[in-house]
């Protein structure tokens, strides 16, 4: 028998007692029961999101959610921005091409953070932009982009601003209202600690007003359904949720309150840099700028030499540690470790060792312990 680590940027660990929630027995959703976790769970996700606005569930993957904000926010023929500086930003594009809208894309390198200056470029030279696509933590490569100097820009404009951060929520600071975004994205099997299955989405007044215009098809993800249903005297859903995953997301919440937020983004950062110099110890060199390193997930640059695919199969077939391997043209050159939602620092010194141990039986020159070394090192330094 042999224990198995999910060090992957999604789906991630879930918390025991968020599994065994999801056991209760089933109740309707049309009962007071549902109404007062509902109710809960909603406060939570503003206490989570940073808002006040309405946060509005569906189920369905971090996916879903980002169509939604395309037929919700828009019309055939509208003008946008789409920022892509990796694989979920280019899903952004797909999604809006979909849909017929006109797409201005600012492209960059995927080791490259968006540059806001060219956002407000943009604006200034297309007045019709109706909106702002752009991914807070790429998942991809683990790039962060300023999506506060972003919304600082943004708010000023007509444009709405469109925010994933399916890997930021829970583990980056994103302070919705206070940064001025419009509309915030995020999926239960990240930062939430959850299962996959559930994504939720804030929407500000700014956002509604353009929901008002839009003329795009939209019936199961309707924010207006879903935004009239919550708002009724006995709040509930237009359409039958997943009770167990709804029971699951509210004891989550509960644990994530308990941590406190600031202690949450406080423990991702640790994590982060014990990961990156725990790396950088064993002679690896790291995939994301300096100064665009999110907390999410750390992506490393394969050495010479070494063949990636192999190095993630044998860490998962040999030690049970499953990490993720590059994306698209990056299959092979970089691997990623996962450490958002539900980590602590064991689960980042056992990587680190069987990385180490896979590397030296693939031929790569490295020092036995030098990478949990260097963890311990910043654990210790810095305790939480």
């Amino acid at each position: 028998m042999r224990k198995e680590y999910m060090m992957t940027p999604g789906p991630t660990p879930v918390p025991a007692e968020v599994l065994l929630s999801q056991a209760r027995p089933m109740f309707h959703h049309r009962t007071p029961v549902f109404t007062e976790l509902l109710v809960a769970v909603e406060e939570g996700l503003k206490y989570v999101f940073e808002t006040k606005n309405d946060v509005l569930m569906f189920s369905s993957s971090g996916t879903g959610v980002m169509e939604s904000a395309v037929a919700n926010l828009l019309s055939a023929g509208d003008k946008v921005i789409c920022c892509s500086n990796g694989k979920f930003g280019d899903r952004l594009v797909k999604i809006n091409e979909a849909y017929g809208i006109d797409i201005i894309k600012l492209e960059y390198e995927w080791d490259q953070v968006v540059n806001p200056d060219d956002i407000k470029r943009e604006l200034d030279e297309n007045p019709d932009i109706k909106a702002v696509f752009v991914v807070q933590s790429e998942t991809s490569t683990g790039v962060l982009s300023d999506i506060k100097t972003i919304g600082g820009i943004v708010k000023d404009y007509a444009a709405v601003l469109v925010v994933d951060s399916i890997t930021g929520i829970g583990a980056v600071e994103c302070k919705t209202d206070e940064w001025n975004l419009d509309v915030v994205m995020t999926g239960s099997q990240k930062g939430l600690m959850m299962p996959p299955g559930l994504a939720c989405v804030s929407v500000s007044d700014k956002a509604w007003a353009a929901v008002e215009k839009s003329t795009l098809p939209k019936f199961y993800f309707s924010w207006k359904k879903s935004a009239d249903s919550l708002r009724k005297s006995a709040p509930t859903t237009p359409f039958t949720p997943p009770v167990s995953l709804i029971v699951g997301l509210g004891e989550a919440l509960r644990l994530m309150r308990e941590e406190g937020l600031e202690n949450i983004i406080k423990r991702h950062a640790i994590l982060a840099d014990a990961a990156r110099k725990g790396s950088e110890a064993m002679g690896l060199k790291l995939f994301a700028p300096v100064e665009g390193r999110g907390n999410a997930v750390t992506p490393v640059w394969v050495p010479e030499g070494v063949d990636g695919g192999k190095l993630v199969k044998m860490l998962k077939e040999k030690y049970g540690i499953t990490i993720a391997g590059g994306q698209d043209h990056l299959k092979g050159k970089i691997f990623r470790i996962g450490h958002l939602g539900y980590f602590d620092k064991f689960d980042i010194m056992t990587t680190l060792a069987g990385v180490e141990m896979v590397l030296s039986e693939l031929g790569y020159p490295v020092t036995l312990g030098m990478g949990v070394q260097a963890a311990e090192k910043v654990f210790m330094e810095n305790p939480f």
